[in-house]
C-alpha cells in the first residue's frame, strides 16, 4: 500500500456512515499488511537471520558476500514502509470503532424517545387489564460496534419475541441460535422489556469484526 493509497483510505470514512462492513473491510486490511510484514522478516531471517540492524559489509568494510544484499534491502525497505501502512490502518480501526460507538449511543437515544409511545400504549394495555407479556431470556452482556449494539440492545434487556421465537414456543436458546442462522442480512423483530417498558426493535444478524452475527450474550429466564 502507497502513501498515496493510505491517505485515500484514511479519508474514507468521512464519506458516510461506517458501517460494520467498513470495520471488517479495515480488519481484513490491517492482517493482509502484518502477513507481508511477517513474510518479509521471514526472508531476513532466511539470510543468516540478519534483521534489520545487522551491518551488511564484513569487518574489513567489504560488502558481505555470505547474503543476498538485494534481498535482505529490499525486505528492510519494504518493512519499514508496511510498518507505516500498519500504524495508519491501525488509527483507522480505531476512529471506527469510536464512530460506531458513537452512532450506537445516539440510535439508543432515538430508540428511547420512540419507546415513550409504545410505553403510553403498554400501560394502557395494563389498566384495561391485559398482562404484559412474559420474557424468556435475557440479554446479559452486549460488545460495541456489534450488530445487536446497533439494533439498541442493551444488558438486562429481557426477551419476549426474537424473530418467530416467543414464550410460546420457546424451548432453549438453540431456538434463537437456529433463527438467527437462518435469517443473516435479514431484520429481525425483537421485543423487550427495558425498565418495564416494552422496546420494539429490528436487529439484522450480520458477520462483523468480533464473533457470531449477534456480539451479545443472551442467557435463559427461569420459567
Amino acid at each position: 500500500m502507497s502513501e498515496g493509497e493510505t491517505r485515500q483510505s484514511e479519508d474514507s470514512p468521512q464519506a458516510g456512515a461506517v458501517t460494520v462492513s467498513d470495520v471488517q473491510e479495515l480488519i481484513r486490511r490491517k492482517e493482509e499488511i502484518e502477513a507481508q510484514i511477517k513474510a518479509n522478516y521471514d526472508v531476513l531471517e532466511s539470510q543468516k537471520g540478519v534483521g534489520m540492524n545487522e551491518p551488511l559489509v564484513d569487518c574489513e568494510g567489504y560488502p558481505r558476500s555470505d547474503v543476498d544484499l538485494y534481498q535482505v534491502r529490499t525486505a528492510r525497505h519494504n518493512i519499514v514502509c508496511l510498518q507505516n501502512d500498519h500504524q495508519a490502518i491501525m488509527k483507522q480501526v480505531e476512529k471506527a470503532l469510536h464512530q460506531l460507538h458513537a452512532r450506537d449511543k445516539e440510535k439508543q437515544a432515538r430508540d428511547m424517545a420512540e419507546a415513550h409511545r409504545e410505553a403510553m400504549s403498554h400501560n394502557q394495555g395494563q389498566r384495561e387489564g391485559l398482562s404484559p407479556p412474559q420474557a424468556f431470556a435475557k440479554v446479559n452482556g452486549v460488545s460495541p460496534g456489534s450488530p445487536a449494539s446497533i439494533a439498541g440492545l442493551q444488558v438486562d434487556d429481557e426477551i419476549v419475541e426474537f424473530g418467530s421465537v416467543n414464550t410460546q414456543n420457546f424451548q432453549s436458546l438453540h431456538n434463537i441460535g437456529s433463527v438467527v442462522q437462518h435469517s443473516e442480512g435479514k431484520a429481525l423483530n425483537v421485543t423487550v422489556i427495558r425498565r418495564g417498558e416494552k422496546y420494539q426493535l429490528r436487529l439484522v444478524p450480520t458477520r462483523w469484526a468480533g464473533k457470531g452475527l449477534l456480539g451479545c450474550n443472551i442467557i435463559p429466564l427461569q420459567r
